[in-house]
């Protein structure tokens, strides 16, 4: 039996990315949250939250990336040409971001400087992945094996939408996180955010499913020739079931519920785009099998990381049931 080792990578790299973005989309929630929480004391209680947590979450950011660049090296070159400007200014911000972490805690006499650096750095890195999003979804020209665009081909109103919305999105991953990890008036706080998040979140999600397919036409016929529309009419359905089903966990003031349906958007909605693309790697013209590494490399690296990924999630998941529970106000990060 022969393996498709391309297609295997292909998965593997989208649950790399997938595994980033919830993981870690949570936690730039809570520093985007930042400006709309006024109390010092809860915005302690916020970074607690996801302290244990926050850094080893960005792993799946390196697994992916290394990962790019290890089996798809002719995607990995052309997509960080394109995208080298908005890429280099989100790593910046998660350093920046990261340092705030750190200091907020250790440099009391500048607290409130290393609170809007944490904010800032939380909303710009979300942004520019954003905005990275949009134009991949808008496609990248290429000629030969080389990236043939501009310098801002990134920059377009679709990519400025998708940046915003993806900011709505960490904030509510952020707001259902502190509903699920806080107390008290943060918890009700968290409560108050979760609708209006939610709003501009499904908002965002109408807007970007019908934006796309106007972008390219193999898009519109993918979802809406038949008997396609019928096939793939059961996610657009489940997003519609995740709304009503989080709006009643909220009334109801349900815990882990909003915060497990919030995930549950993110992943119908990361289950479309890769409707949308598939099988391509580089939109609209170059597909997995293309940019792929040669076959003996893929099963050689295939191997490694068949040891390394459970691994990685059997202490990401120990991390996260040592640490379950509820942030106390007294709990305390140095």
């Amino acid at each position: 039996m022969t393996v498709d080792l391309p297609l295997v990578w292909g998965l593997l790299i989208g649950f790399a990315v997938l595994m980033y973005v919830i993981m870690d989309g949570f936690d730039l929630g809570i520093g985007i949250l930042f400006p709309a929480i006024r109390s010092d004391g809860h915005r302690d209680t916020m970074m607690n939250s996801v302290a244990p947590v926050w850094d080893g979450n960005e792993t799946w950011l390196v697994l992916g990336g290394g990962g790019l660049f290890a089996v798809f090296p002719l995607a990995y070159s052309v997509l960080l040409t394109a995208f080298y400007a908005p890429l280099i200014v989100m790593l910046l911000a998660l350093v920046f971001r990261g340092v705030a972490f750190e200091f907020r805690f250790k440099d009391p006499r500048h607290k409130q400087a290393w609170t809007i650096s944490f904010a800032a750095g939380s909303a710009l890195a979300t942004f520019c992945q954003g905005i990275v999003l949009g134009a991949f979804i808008q496609g990248v020209a290429i000629e030969g094996r080389g990236y043939a665009g501009g310098w801002f081909d990134w920059l377009t109103p679709f990519s400025v939408f998708t940046g915003a919305a993806l900011v709505a999105g960490y904030a509510l991953l952020g707001a259902t996180w502190l509903v699920m990890k806080t107390e008290d008036d943060l918890q009700e706080r968290a409560y108050d955010l979760v609708m209006p998040l939610t709003v501009a979140v499904v908002a965002a999600i109408v807007f970007v499913s019908v934006w796309t397919p106007l972008l390219h036409e193999n898009i519109a016929e993918r979802w809406f020739s038949w008997p396609n529309l019928l096939y793939l009419s059961p996610v657009p359905l489940l997003v519609a079931l995740a709304v009503v089903l989080l709006t009643r966990a909220v009334a109801k003031r349900r815990q882990a519920q909003p915060f497990l349906l919030a995930l549950a958007l993110f992943l119908l909605s990361y289950l479309g785009l890769g409707i949308s693309l598939f099988p391509n790697i580089i939109p609209y013209s170059v597909s997995i099998w293309d940019a792929a590494a040669p076959d003996a490399s893929l099963a050689f690296l295939l191997v490694g990381t068949l040891v390394l990924l459970p691994i990685i999630l059997g202490y990401t998941g120990y991390a996260y049931w040592v640490f379950r529970g509820k942030v106390k106000s007294d709990d305390g990060y140095h």
